[in-house]
């Protein structure tokens, strides 16, 4: 499993609208291959950063399947235009020793 990880900056004001569209984006991304599940959370009071972090079987489930994908363009076309700067995504994966 490897862990996609991103500090999400969304325009000042534009958090209720971002959720909005999100829920209908998380959609799109729970089809992709390899998608184990998702979880959005928003700072508890900076109510415009959120940090995602999506759980996959392989990292190439998401760099070279999903990023490459039709459906990857949707989720841009509502997403994208929220963020300012665009996020840095990172990549982890689980310890073994735990």
């Amino acid at each position: 499993m490897i862990i996609e990880h991103v500090h999400l900056h969304v325009s000042v004001g534009q958090s209720a609208a971002f959720e909005q569209a999100f829920n209908i984006a998380k959609e799109i991304i729970q089809q992709a291959a390899g998608f184990q599940q998702l979880q959005l959370m928003q700072h508890h009071t900076n109510i415009e950063h959120y940090i995602l972090q999506v759980h996959w079987d392989k990292l190439e489930h998401h760099t070279e399947g999903f990023r490459k994908s039709e459906a990857y363009l949707e989720w841009k076309i509502l997403l994208h235009h929220f963020y300012d700067p665009m996020p840095d995504v990172e990549y982890f994966k689980p310890c073994d020793f735990l």
